[in-house]
């Protein structure tokens, strides 16, 4: 989502089946820190609606909220298991990166019940109402991580991931923060170590800056594109999967913003060295 936030602290991990990691003493996960003490001269303060529904996650068993102790510059112990210990099945798995509410991650579940669904995001808050959802209704194919993306390598093993979705990231617009963008050469490096040899990255923005820097990363590096629209309503290209919406993407439309959508995937490359793009420089002069 667009707003960065913490891992939770540290605790056990509960190797059993698909039940939830129990990480708490805060189960807000606000008191975590990486790198630089918190602020203590401004108290942090969490919803009661909140601090429900970080403990409401805990009882999901489609909900994985794993110990920072667990994914920090290790593998997890589900990463090379997703399918015999969470799923107990081998289909294609498929992640939704910076899922949010989950929307799109239930929604892929529910129309193709042979691939299973991961939604991947840091704000439990908001993930509260895919794995509700997901709890309620009974559905086996789709599952939620609590994590940051960052720390994606630490979960998937090389092939383990069949294809990845983008919905709506932070378009990280500042020419400083490019190599934060979940299209940069960064990331596509992490994605080269996890998605299977012929896997799929689908980018879908109202961002007309983070799809043509897409763009542009696909052109540089010589990768195979199968699809790009910067108007994926307004064309007619919108299918029924492109036409589920997410919350941000119903706020985008209300303002008359155009939804682009690119596909494209990585042709064996796994080597991504960062480079500066002539739109940034031009954007910031």
């Amino acid at each position: 989502e667009r707003i960065p936030d913490t891992l939770p602290p540290p605790g056990p991990f509960r190797p059993v089946g698909r039940l939830p990691h129990d990480v708490h003493a805060d189960p807000s996960g606000a008191g975590h820190r990486i790198g630089r003490p918190p602020n203590r001269k401004k108290p942090i303060t969490v919803g009661k609606d909140k601090l429900r529904r970080f403990r409401e996650n805990l009882t999901f068993p489609c909900f994985i909220q794993p110990a920072f102790e667990e994914a920090f510059g290790r593998d997890h112990p589900l990463k090379g298991h997703w399918h015999r210990d969470f799923f107990r099945n081998d289909r294609p798995i498929v992640l939704e990166l910076g899922c949010g509410k989950g929307e799109y991650t239930v929604a892929l579940a529910e129309r193709d019940p042979q691939r299973n669904f991961i939604g991947i995001d840091i704000k439990g808050a908001r993930m509260w109402r895919g794995a509700k959802t997901v709890t309620e209704r009974g559905m086996t194919n789709a599952g939620f991580l609590r994590t940051r993306i960052e720390f994606i390598e630490s979960f998937f093993a090389p092939g383990e991931v069949a294809e990845i979705w983008i919905t709506f990231p932070d378009p990280q617009l500042k020419t400083r923060r490019a190599k934060k963008r979940l299209t940069s050469p960064l990331f596509l490096g992490r994605y080269a170590r996890l998605l299977a040899p012929d896997g799929l990255i689908r980018l879908k923005t109202d961002s007309q800056h983070l799809y043509a820097y897409t763009r542009e990363v696909i052109r540089h590096f010589s990768l195979p594109c199968h699809a790009a629209c910067d108007d994926i309503y307004g064309s007619g290209f919108a299918d029924e999967v492109l036409s589920v919406k997410t919350a941000y993407e119903r706020q985008f439309l209300e303002r008359g913003l155009p939804i682009t959508y690119t596909s494209f995937s990585l042709g064996g490359r796994t080597d991504f060295p960062p480079f500066d793009w002539e739109g940034d420089l031009a954007e910031e002069k």
